[in-house]
């Protein structure tokens, strides 16, 4: 794995104390240090609450980061306390600002209502809108690969569940792995493909095969700047500026195309446009801010 021995020692102790624990239990995974006066604080809410609801499957595991600096770096941690709720091995829950004995009380009888935590009181089969927000909300904040695990444990337990495929697909793209978002699409129940989530996760499927690397996306940028009445140019740096992640860009040069060149290659930057509108979602703000520039285009 390219570990050292330390770090191999690291993940040993992970796995022991977290990672095992968690296939049947929720864990409360709690990073801190010594220094930390805020830690201090949290430290016996925690563990009040966690011997609380040890009857309920819930469990809590401590990890020093100034002794474990390698496994707080495989989580990101940037500040302390931080703190997950964790099950099957991943992260279902960021529990950090829930500072309070009511706050987490709330949090775990959301979760445990909808894993199949041994002990718990969810069967795996119930409300899995909650565990869905938290899937959207760490996908709009650029976590793919976090959020592409917290849907594919949702859709081992929902499979037929059209949000947890399409979110599973949409994070898979933003994590840069096109090639498994691919497998998942082409893996879903034939009943799924016509659900319009599902619809969704295709358009973002097809607008991620314009992706190119940095040099090409400079190049096509460049050209389109060299040439503004250039509609193929416009076109071409449109599909990649977005399949790069950078929608704003792509959104700007195909309102510019459609105000200039709207019946070029039979309205083709309008319906690219719609396309991107379709992948992102119609009822993110972006694409509701994107649409206003639209009418006012079209009808303004």
């Amino acid at each position: 794995m390219g570990l050292n021995l330390d770090e191999q020692k690291a993940v040993e102790r992970f796995r022991r104390d977290v990672v095992d624990p968690s296939r049947s239990k929720l864990v409360i995974l709690d990073f801190w240090a010594e220094w930390c006066g805020p830690c201090k604080a949290l430290a016996p809410v925690l563990e009040k609450v966690a011997a609380e609801y040890a009857d309920k499957g819930v469990l809590l595991a401590k990890v020093n980061v100034d002794e474990e600096q390698f496994i707080a770096a495989q989580f990101q941690v940037r500040s302390i306390p931080t703190v997950y709720a964790m099950f099957q091995g991943q992260p279902v829950a960021d529990l950090t600002p829930m500072r309070s004995e009511s706050q987490l009380k709330q949090a775990l009888d959301q979760l445990l209502a909808q894993l199949p935590v041994e002990g718990g009181a969810g069967d795996g089969a119930g409300d899995i809108a909650p565990l869905l927000a938290m899937g959207e909300q760490v996908l709009a904040e650029g976590d793919g690969e976090r959020a592409a695990s917290i849907f594919a444990q949702i859709a081992e337990m929902a499979p037929e569940d059209a949000a947890a495929r399409s979110g599973l697909i949409r994070a898979l793209l933003a994590a840069g792995q096109r090639d498994e978002a691919r497998a998942a699409f082409d893996t879903l129940p034939e009943a799924l493909r016509d659900d319009p989530l599902v619809a969704q996760a295709a358009a973002a499927l097809e607008l991620a095969g314009d992706s190119v690397d940095e040099g090409e996306l400079q190049a096509l940028r460049a050209a389109a700047a060299e040439r503004p009445n250039d509609p193929e140019a416009q076109f071409a740096f449109a599909q990649a500026a977005f399949a790069a992640g950078r929608r704003d860009e792509a959104a700007e040069t195909l309102l510019g195309l459609i105000r200039t060149h709207s019946e070029w290659n039979e309205g083709a930057a309008k319906a690219k446009l719609l396309q991107i509108f379709e992948a992102v979602g119609l009822e993110d703000p972006w694409v509701a801010a994107q649409r206003r520039k639209l009418s006012l285009l079209l009808f303004g």
